[in-house]
């Protein structure tokens, strides 16, 4: 059966309002002092940082690695990470770019913080980080 075309959305299930839509999470990835995230971390959905008491570093996998994995990637097509930061002290973790990213937004997270990371394939080998 076809859905129809009308008013520029979709519905799912009966259109109740108040109806809970679940979805599936696996276990956060984590890491700790400065590194060089991998495509599983950044796919993960939730990346829990523990730079302890110093700040850190996290660079982006290159887009390479990443299309690598993503191989049905669009133009526009997207994903989000949440980043919490449990550090201590002065542990503030700062986002760095890998081969083919672009960053937008404040890329620092302060200790007992969590920002919003929206992903999103701007081009050929080309994605923009967006950081809320």
């Amino acid at each position: 059966m076809a859905l129809p075309s009308v008013g520029g959305g979709r519905q799912l299930g009966d259109g109740n309002v108040s109806e809970v839509i679940l979805g599936t999470q696996g276990a956060p990835a984590t890491a700790t002092g400065t590194a060089t995230l991998t495509v599983a971390q950044l796919l993960s959905g939730i990346l829990v940082g523990d730079p302890t008491s110093s700040a850190a570093s996290y660079t982006l996998p290159t887009v390479a690695l990443l299309e690598a994995s993503l191989v049905n990637a669009k133009v526009n097509s997207t994903f989000t990470l949440s980043l919490i930061n449990i550090g201590t002290g002065s542990g503030i973790i700062t986002i760095l770019t890998g081969t083919g990213w672009t960053l937008v937004g404040d890329v620092s997270v302060p200790i007992t913080s969590a920002n919003t990371l929206i992903c999103r394939k701007t081009g050929d080998a080309a994605w923009t980080m967006y950081i809320a």
